[in-house]
Parts: C-alpha cells; structure tokens; sequence
C-alpha cells in the first residue's frame, strides 16, 4: 500500500506540472504563430529640428561676420502622402526658427532713429543680431520608405513663409546698446529649402529670397542693407 500510495503522489504531481505549464505553452505557440500586423497607412516624418551654419549674402561693403552664426529651427509636418507605396507625399506644417547673427554691423538708437554703421572687428566684445520666426513649411517629398523598414533615403523640396515676432540688436564695446523692434527689418521673409538624406542624417540648405533688412541706410555712405541669408547644416526627422 505504501508504494501504491508513493506512485499515485508522483503521478498527481507530475499532472498538477503539466496543467501548470500546458497553457503556457501554448500562448507562447499561439503568440509566435501570429503574423505581424503592419500599418499600410504609415506617415513620415512629422516632427523636425534642424541646427544651421548661418552665412549671410548681399552684404554692403566692409560688412562681414564675426564668430559663429548659428540658426535652431522646429516644428510639426502633416505628412500626406499621395501614391499607394506612399513614397511620394507633400507635408504642410507649423513650426519656430532662431537665428543669431554675429556681425561687425552696429545698430544705435539716435533720438528714437535706429543708426547703421560697420565698425572694425576687435573694437567690440559682442555684437549680433537674434530674430525669432514663426514659420509655415511646405514640402514636395521622395523616400523609399515601407511600413516595415524606418531607416530609408530621403529627398523633400521646400518653401517656407516666416514672421518675425520679436528681433534685438545686441552690442557691447564702447558703447552698450540693445535695440529691439526695428522697424527697417522685414516681417515677412520666404524662402526655399532642400533636406536629403539618408535615416536620422540629413543634409539642409536653405536660401532667403526676401532680405533681413528692407532697404535700411547705412550711415556715412550711399547704400542699403539687404543682407540676404543661406543657412547650412543638419535636419533631424523624428515619427
């Protein structure tokens, strides 16, 4: 009676193993036996950032720059995509650009008249010109990407509209001035733009069509300021 007892324990426990472990095993079957389910109505590339080298064309004579001019740009894309493969899609956005300036331009504050002057680099510590757009975005887009594959080559065309809603003309050296809200700069700016690339890397160049200045006199001489931006550098796409 004891072996027949210790025979039937081993067999109840090996039961209670097999009733424990027999359902997991098999979701895990069920689970791998499942296809992957893929969204065939995927959208690229909707959020954007992009650090720029910012060069500065039309310049007047004796301008030039001094230091690093940097440009940060970023916003939302609404991707819509206009063929079946949704390789090809034009995007419509919203999104927030600064650029800081650094020149040999002064800019002086005269009896409520904004003043322009070039003055010699080294005869300052700081000078620059930062301006804050928001700006509206519209791309002409290729990639061949898929709906299971992120990582793809990438060519989109660009024309942006930008406002200026806040500017200021910083200058420290002999004299320290800080001219805000001027009026000699343009609102409105546009301009054209390319990104290509391959996967987070991509390549962005961007040429204003409208100048930063509208025709401001530069003092002591016959000429206007223009100043017409190029901007070069890098534009990251994230979803």
């Amino acid at each position: 009676m004891r072996q027949l007892f210790l025979v039937l324990l081993f067999f109840s426990g090996f039961l209670a193993t097999a009733q424990v472990f027999e359902p997991k095993v098999l979701d895990t079957i069920e689970k791998d036996s499942l296809p992957p389910v893929y969204d065939v109505k995927y959208r690229e590339d909707q959020f954007y950032a992009s650090l720029t080298y910012n060069l500065i064309q039309s310049k007047p004579d004796n301008y030039s720059q001094d230091g690093v001019s940097t440009g940060i740009s970023l916003g939302f894309l609404r991707d819509m995509p206009v063929n079946k493969n949704r390789t090809y899609a034009v995007a419509l956005g919203l999104g927030y650009s600064y650029s800081n300036l650094k020149h040999n331009l002064q800019v002086l504050n005269v009896d409520g008249t904004n003043t322009y002057q070039m003055v010699s680099n080294g005869s300052f510590d700081k000078n620059k010109l930062v301006l804050h757009y928001l700006e509206i975005p519209l791309e002409l887009r290729w990639r061949n990407s898929n709906p299971t594959d992120h990582q793809f080559w990438r060519i989109y065309l660009g024309f942006k509209a930008s406002w200026m809603f806040a500017d200021k003309a910083i200058f420290r050296g002999d004299v320290n001035s800080t001219v805000k809200h001027d009026a000699n700069l343009n609102d409105f700016v546009y301009g054209t733009y390319i990104s290509a690339g391959w996967n987070t890397w991509n390549f962005y160049a961007y040429y204003g069509l409208t100048p930063v200045y509208n025709s401001a006199p530069i003092e002591g001489t016959d000429q206007k300021l223009k100043l017409r931006a190029i901007n070069l550098g890098l534009m990251f796409y994230i979803l």
